[in-house]
């Protein structure tokens, strides 16, 4: 393609565009079309000013290409890109990485689109329109955005076919079609592949720590307002396939990290370097596990979720496991990509019961000189116990403060100060579960009863069309424990004594409808399980997991699995699988070998056609050729031509219709093209 097309004769106004297009330009014009369709997907992760960069520059090629302007010269398009280049080093602070290399792949893609001279410069902005686009896997893998790179490679086919063509240039829907023919001819054979090829666990590539960045999850640390904006994300933390019956909402705890130091506004984990030692942990269990099924997100961080108490049989794939004497689960490495495992859990449990008051006293210190009207409190509602002042009385005690003065659960708590828990029991009295938690914990504490913070995810949403329990990070939630010489940890919810909804349905139905600008109906819909709304955005949640499950998470474990039943169903698999392989490569070599030379053969007789056609002479849909040939013996030309019609015909009666060989097949389709160049 040259940079410098010639100025094609103006075209009658009522003309089609394709037709006034000359075909370096329609050509150029679906190449551009293509690479907007591969960098439209990094827009959205990019810094602005990058998608704004390469869209310009796009831009500026299609505005080339249409008026037939030169283009640009190297001395300028360098100071360009040197120039881009420094903007991503200062946007990212280097060029090494997911997204500095993505970026600077984006600008060179964009850049290359203003520096084609020669055919070469087609096939290198094609292949690095490839690259580009498998790179938009790095940020998502869903289901569009599957669909959306399907459709996007079929256009850079579509590209790449139009450029291979020397003669005329079929209509574009004839090229898309030809690239769906041959994306399904591909389809059963990468199949295979994806199924039988050995796998390996984790990603195929190896990225620096920003591949794993931008996740989201609970943190080893709790302050106002931390599981609120949680609270606000959509994002799936895992899901969930109970092999029993599923249970009760209220029964859904799924413990992750215990908190037990407090400075006056944020809690944090008990350090061990403060002397804790192991303890020998008291656990007694009663009746059978569940057992159950999680598939956990990508969270990059080492936290497990898992429904209370867990057993001791916990083994996650790929990674290393440790826990603490308060019940956490945890990998030695953070979790970057997803895992599946099964866990089993005892709904009825008693932990550390029977142990000794003085290993207890790490659980109820609290710092000096903060919250002072929440101490006198604690002292107010111990003394109005009036000698009945259990731990569990304490703690309905503080319960019952909370049901019956006017407290609010939201998401959106007002700001409290130094004395954090005081601001939010006597002044603003509206806060979401951390606040309850955490003063229910300070409370406590000031009353002598050991007491702590737990935070991880309450209940989740049940998808009646298959079964799986999803489990958002807006369920993440805090919630509390107390401890009893007799009993040992006792788990009370002090959300529930304000918003019950909350833990007994859902968070949406704990807080209040926001404004819905008309959309109230709408959203009714949504929320009624029973609903077509709802029934869609499960039908679309289900096929979402089995995604997940079969394509993205298709590792060792899974292709064993499935190959070792499909061994079951066959015979043996391995056999079966080499067959299936064999089968397919020898109906692509039979293909390639037996179609390519009737399409060749086709291709020159329609070449033929089109060239006596534009003399006159169209060849009729029912006729032969020999009917062809006696036609054409009336047409006025030279008897070098005439031979020349009359030998192209026969050998093309006896390729179609007769027998030979693969070589000699060869030798004659070179045979017609020859001849095709006589009939003009």
């Amino acid at each position: 393609m040259s940079a410098t097309p010639p100025r094609p004769p103006a075209a009658p106004a009522g003309q089609p565009l394709a037709q006034r297009l000359t075909r370096d330009k329609a050509d150029t014009l679906l190449l551009l079309a293509a690479a907007l369709m591969v960098l439209a997907p990094h827009f959205s992760h990019l810094p602005p000013w990058i998608g704004v960069l390469a869209g310009a520059t796009l831009l500026w090629r299609a505005a080339l290409t249409w008026l037939g302007k030169r283009l640009p010269p190297v001395w300028l398009l360098l100071p360009i890109a040197l120039a881009a280049m420094a903007g991503v080093y200062r946007s990212y602070h280097t060029l090494l990485g997911r997204d500095a290399g993505v970026a600077m792949l984006v600008l060179l893609l964009a850049f290359k689109l203003l520096e084609m001279h020669a055919k070469r410069d087609l096939f290198v902005v094609t292949f690095l329109g490839f690259f580009v686009l498998l790179t938009s896997f790095f940020y998502s893998q869903s289901i569009p955005a599957a669909l959306w790179v399907a459709l996007t490679l079929a256009m850079l086919l579509t590209a790449q076919q139009s450029f291979q063509y020397t003669g005329a240039v079929p209509p574009l829907a004839r090229r898309l079609r030809t690239t769906a023919r041959l994306t399904a001819l591909a389809a059963p054979l990468a199949l295979l592949l994806f199924v039988g090829f050995p796998r390996i666990q984790g990603p195929l590539w190896g990225l620096p720590g920003d591949a794993a960045g931008g996740k989201t999850g609970l943190s080893d640390s709790m302050a106002p307002g931390t599981l609120s904006s949680l609270a606000q994300s959509d994002e799936v933390a895992f899901r969930v396939r109970f092999f029993g019956a599923v249970p009760a909402q209220p029964q859904l705890y799924w413990r992750s990290i215990v908190l037990g130091d407090y400075d006056g506004r944020t809690w944090t984990r008990v350090p061990r370097k403060r002397g804790l030692q192991r303890l020998d942990v008291a656990v007694s269990a009663r009746g059978a596990p569940l057992r159950y099924e999680t598939t956990m997100e990508a969270s990059n961080t080492r936290w497990l979720a898992l429904l209370e108490l867990a057993g001791p049989t916990l083994q996650v794939p790929g990674y290393r496991l440790r826990d603490s004497d308060e019940m956490e689960q945890f990998t030695t490495d953070p979790i970057s990509h997803r895992v599946r495992f099964e866990a089993s859990a005892y709904l009825d449990f008693t932990l550390q019961a029977g142990e000794r008051p003085q290993r207890m006293t790490h659980w109820l210190e609290l710092p000096a000189g903060v919250n002072p009207r929440t101490l006198a409190l604690a002292q107010q509602l111990r003394a109005a116990a009036s000698g009945a002042d259990t731990p569990q009385q304490l703690s309905n005690a503080v319960l019952q403060r909370f049901r019956r003065d006017g407290y609010r659960y939201t998401l959106e708590p007002p700001l409290t100060g130094a004395n954090a828990v005081d601001d939010f029991l006597f002044t603003t009295k509206a806060g979401f579960c951390e606040h309850y938690a955490g003063a229910y914990v300070v409370l406590m504490r000031a009353m002598g009863v050991p007491a702590r913070v737990v935070t991880g995810y309450q209940g989740g949403e049940r998808n009646p069309v298959d079964g799986y329990l999803t489990v958002r990070q807006s369920d993440a939630h805090a919630w509390a424990e107390f401890w009893t010489q007799a009993g040992g940890w006792r788990r009370v919810d002090p959300t529930a004594a304000v918003a019950p909804e909350r833990v007994e349905r859902n968070l949406a139905r704990a807080l209040p409808r926001p404004a819905a600008f008309g959309l109230a109906p709408l959203l009714d819909l949504q929320n009624d399980p029973d609903s077509w709304l709802a029934q869609l955005r499960f039908a679309y949640a289900a096929l979402n997991n089995s995604w997940n499950q079969w394509v993205l998470d298709y590792n060792p474990e899974r292709q064993r699995s499935f190959l070792e039943e499909l061994g079951a169903a066959v015979g043996n698999w391995r056999t079966a699988l080499g067959a299936a392989l064999a089968a397919g490569l020898l109906w692509l070599l039979r293909w390639q070998r037996g179609r390519r030379p009737a399409d060749a053969l086709a291709a020159l007789y329609a070449a033929f056609g089109r060239q006596q056609a534009r003399h006159g002479y169209a060849r009729a849909a029912a006729e032969g050729p020999r009917d062809y040939a006696a036609r054409l013996r009336t047409m006025p030309a030279s008897a070098e031509k005439h031979a020349a019609m009359e030998q192209f015909l026969h050998l093309y009666g006896q390729l179609m219709y007769g027998a030979g060989g693969t070589e000699s097949r060869k030798a004659s389709l070179a045979t017609l093209k020859t001849l095709l160049s006589l009939c003009r």
